[in-house]
């Protein structure tokens, strides 16, 4: 890089940046487009970067895709890279990193080009490192350190062109063209390339730049331009099309991408026909140079010749500095903007790969998402850009970048609807897209109004039985799920499982997701046994088709730890415990320790740990799990509500009470807002609250809030339900610590009952019920019963969980024994 001069601006950068022994705020280069703000930011981190352990340069002119250059970070602080844990997970876990200083406490951060500081201030990391920021926009000012960068100094001036044309201009032949091209940057660099390759004069230079300057003049162009950039750049084409007309088209297809790195692989021969194109006959020179492979690298080499392009042959990428990019689009008439837009789109289309579920992919997408925007791709009608558009939904989706997917889709549902109607195809998969996102976001109320909107749309358009309306029945009864309908949700998966299989066969990728969920709302209505036997089967079908037909390891991560949590459910605490170690291991290494699977599964696993008797193991687990989601999807996610909510139970059994006790209070009171206030979630949530009451001496207060969530549960789900039997167990206990052993014998006999018709007689839950009953005999006086019973259920115990498991201990010593409540994945 020919850099030149700057040393005032370089060490008035580098005092501010050492003085500020803080770092808690950022530094800005500011100044208008072609000064060199870009370059000054490269220099620095050159000249110190023997000060740094890690440098990481972020393109931010683009706020949708800062945290993808972020998550990009990942594997360079020993952190899951974006392909294992998603885009969203990886920035939030490189962002913690930095702010901590670990691996690295001294880092560079450089965020090139950003705009509006609110698009990307809240996540610029403070922490032990430095940030460097560049920006035309001088609202930066008020937010950070900001340093003006103004055009070079003539001193400057003359030492650049120089250094730029050898022995081929003379000092006061430098400071002349450095006067009419008003010392900036870029358009010295236009001119001084220029001059090194046709060897022209300055004077011939100059006077056909005042030619230049005065048609545009009289032209009246635009003048957010420098108008001395203009006119180098103008004369820089001109010679341009003398030596190789064909570069010109090459470059004004580059003006419709966005100004980061374009892949060098995207200029392809197009073949098929040219519908998305204004002009199909003048689009025909554009289609000449790249099925000309000869041609196509002549070109490209004559582009970086005239310092019209930046030329990367390590990445084999070609990139246009913006504003040549505006000022070559500023020169086309509004028919060949459209024509060269369209190229452009049937350019990225045929780029992209064809499997975004395919993690060898993903690279590949994140480089074609930065020229989304800036080339107006939702604008494409044209079905091939529109399915690569449609991909990179899917892509952002399973990569986990939730925020961005959003916002992508939100603008190709705005343009389509418009330009093709509310029932077109692409529409309806669009929304499809963004009601996954929706949920993911825990927006569960947003993403059942879209998703039962485009269920009818999809229905009515393209028939129930069409593969894009199941996966939409299918996320409907997640819906409803979400909306806490469990009985709903199972008989709309009941159909779509038939339809599945008549449609796609039983052992296609969809129709495997189909029974994993149907086995899911089994567990939602307590049928363990059959979730379990739906789980078995749908993990060894996808085990064993794994990497084949569509089948993910997301998909088998799923299945193992559905499996796992509903052998837990059935009461084989040792037998869950295994499988979930085992599932966990499996996630950690094949999708990273944050993929939302494996943070799923740890969860699970910490509640098998706690039930199997290892509270000090679970309660570790569940701690990391809870601070990772906390920093990964903030205190409000549905998944986070649940990690907090294992936790809570964890210290409980811990004896930590009022620990449990502040996370549960604060847990149950975050619930309405995700789930709404008669969720059963909520309601079996506020039971684990009403038990920490009682143990911290509010019985009245517990008992009143088990009534109320029983009788919430009981019109809910009805009684005979495992979460209602819950609550109803810590009622009674409640009713006999207020002497009312009247009304909690009954209960409890009942409650006994019901628990071993559903879960059986030997179940741990169905045991704690036979344990309190035993107690309150005792406590009422009818000792001959007491007896007969607690016989049994020690028997029991013994055989089950073993005569060192805790609720062993607590069932010999005749005390209570407390259930509690953990929210399941819907």
């Amino acid at each position: 890089m020919n850099f030149t001069g700057r040393e005032d601006l370089l060490s008035r950068l580098r005092e501010g940046i050492t003085m500020d022994v803080t770092a808690v705020l950022p530094h800005a280069l500011h100044g208008i487009g072609g000064v060199g703000k870009t370059q000054l930011a490269v220099e620095y981190a050159y000249r110190y970067q023997g000060d740094y352990e890690l440098v990481w340069w972020i393109s931010a002119d683009q706020p949708l895709l800062v945290r993808s250059s972020l998550a990009a970070l990942a594997p360079h602080l020993k952190l899951p890279s974006a392909a294992v844990t998603g885009i969203e997970d990886a920035a939030a876990a490189v962002l913690d990193a930095l702010r901590r200083g670990e691996p690295y406490s001294r880092w560079l951060l450089i965020f090139d080009n950003a705009d509006q500081p609110e698009d990307i201030n809240e996540i610029i990391p403070r922490g032990p490192g430095h940030v460097l920021i560049t920006s035309r926009n001088h609202r930066w000012e008020g937010v950070v350190d900001t340093l003006a960068v103004d055009v070079f100094d003539r001193a400057e001036s003359v030492e650049f062109l120089s250094r730029r044309v050898p022995k081929a201009i003379s000092t006061v032949d430098a400071g002349r063209l450095a006067d009419e091209l008003g010392d900036l940057p870029l358009a010295l660099e236009q001119a001084g390339a220029l001059q090194a390759e046709t060897g022209m004069s300055v004077d011939e230079y100059l006077r056909l730049l005042t030619e230049k300057t005065s048609q545009l003049l009289a032209e009246s162009k635009p003048s957010e331009y420098p108008l001395s950039m203009t006119a180098a750049w103008s004369l820089s084409v001109e010679r341009l099309k003398e030596q190789l007309p064909e570069a010109v088209e090459l470059l004004r297809c580059c003006a419709f991408f966005g100004a980061e790195p374009i892949p060098r692989d995207v200029f392809r021969p197009l073949s098929g026909d040219t519908a998305d194109v204004d002009d199909p006959q003048a689009a025909g020179a554009l289609r000449r140079i790249l099925g000309n492979p000869i041609l196509l690298s002549r070109a490209i080499r004559e582009l970086g010749r005239f310092a019209l392009a930046r030329i990367d042959s390590p990445s084999r990428t070609i990139q246009v500095h913006r504003l040549i990019q505006a000022l070559i689009r500023d020169e086309l008439t509004a028919r060949e903007q459209a024509r060269y837009r369209g190229e452009v789109h049937l350019l990225l289309a045929a780029g992209a790969p064809l499997d975004p579920d395919d993690t060898a992919n993903w690279p590949r997408y994140a480089d074609l998402l930065a020229h989304v925007t800036p080339a107006l791709v939702p604008e494409s009608r044209n079905p091939a850009v529109r399915r690569m558009a449609l991909d990179l939904l899917r892509y952002l989706f399973v990569s986990g970048g939730y925020q961005s997917a959003r916002a992508f889709a939100q603008q190709f549902l705005q343009r389509w609807r418009a330009d093709s109607g509310s029932d077109h195809p692409d529409v309806l998969s669009a929304q499809r897209h963004l009601g996954d996102v929706l949920r993911e976001l825990g927006e569960y109320r947003e993403a059942y109004d879209l998703n039962s909107r485009t269920l009818e749309q999809m229905t009515r358009v393209l028939g129930p039985d069409h593969p894009q309306t199941l996966v939409v029945t299918n996320i409907h009864a997640a819906d409803l799920r979400a909306r806490g309908d469990f009985a709903a949700a199972l008989e709309v998966d009941e159909e779509a499982r038939r339809r599945h299989e008549a449609v796609l066969g039983p052992v296609h990728p969809w129709t495997l997701n189909m029974m994993n969920n149907l086995a899911v709302d089994h567990g939602l209505i307590s049928r363990y046994q059959r979730a379990r036997e739906l789980h078995e089967d749908t993990y060894l079908l996808q085990q064993q088709n794994v990497g084949v037909n569509g089948v993910s390891r997301t998909d088998v991560l799923s299945s193992w730890n559905g499996l796992s949590r509903v052998v837990r459910l059935c009461g084989d605490y040792p037998e869950a415990r295994d499988l979930g170690e085992d599932a966990h291991a499996y996630g950690v290494q094949e999708l990273g320790a944050e993929h939302p699977w494996t943070l799923r599964t740890a969860k699970d696993l910490s509640i098998a740990l706690r039930r199997t008797g290892r509270i000090p193991e679970a309660i570790e687990l569940a701690r990391d799990i809870l601070s990772r989601y906390e920093r990964i999807f903030g205190k409000d996610h549905p998944d986070t509500l649940a990690a907090a909510m294992s936790l809570a139970n964890a210290l409980r059994s811990n004896g930590d009470i009022d620990d449990a006790f502040h996370l549960a209070e604060d847990t149950l009171d975050r619930y309405p807002a995700v789930y709404g206030a008669d969720h059963p979630y909520h309601h079996g949530c506020a039971g684990n609250l009403a038990v920490l009451r009682r143990v911290r001496g509010d019985v009245i207060g517990a008992r009143d809030l088990d009534r109320a969530s029983l009788a919430a549960l009981d019109a809910r789900l009805s009684r005979d339900h495992h979460y209602s039997l819950t609550v109803a167990t810590n009622l009674a206990t409640d009713l006999v610590m207020l002497g009312e052993l009247d009304e909690a014998i009954p209960l409890r006999r009942d409650t006994l009952e019901r628990l071993r018709t559903i879960l059986g007689r030997e179940h741990p839950v169905a045991l704690a019920g036979a344990a309190n009953l035993v107690a309150d005999l005792y406590r009422a006086g009818a000792e001959g019963e007491a007896k007969s019973l607690s016989e049994e259920t020690l028997d029991a115990y013994a055989r089950t969980l073993g005569p060192d498991h805790p609720d062993t201990r607590v069932a010999l010593e005749g005390r209570h024994l407390d259930l509690d409540f953990d929210p399941p994945p819907i």
